[in-house]
């Protein structure tokens, strides 16, 4: 996958999540789109503990160890479709988070 279909991906997200909500103002959505990124990172939480077999032994038997890859991606794209919201690019954050990042640890 290329970072533009993350970045399409979002927008078609951003209108589906304007007409739902249907707010005068769109950073409204800020909100309930921080909180959906909360429960999504609770939820790849809880798979990274099952898959690390530090679940309770209740937990682990019903668990779905499967599931985590979904829940990866469940937070980027919710957290892309917050950025989006919010006008920041994406692509663009993450080359100056890369770069800040191998300055940080050159030799």
């Amino acid at each position: 996958m290329e970072i533009q279909e993350l970045k399409d991906f979002s927008k078609r997200m951003h209108k589906k999540l304007e007409s739902y909500y249907k707010f005068d103002d769109p950073r409204k959505l800020n909100m309930p789109i921080t909180i959906k990124i909360m429960e999504e990172l609770g939820e790849l939480c809880d798979d990274v503990l099952a898959h690390s077999g530090l679940q309770r032994k209740e937990k682990l038997e019903k668990k779905d160890m499967d599931n985590l890859q979904e829940e990866f991606a469940d937070v980027i794209l919710t957290t892309c479709n917050l950025a989006e919201n919010m006008g920041v690019d994406i692509e663009e954050a993450l080359q100056k988070k890369i770069k800040k990042v191998d300055e940080r640890f050159k030799e």
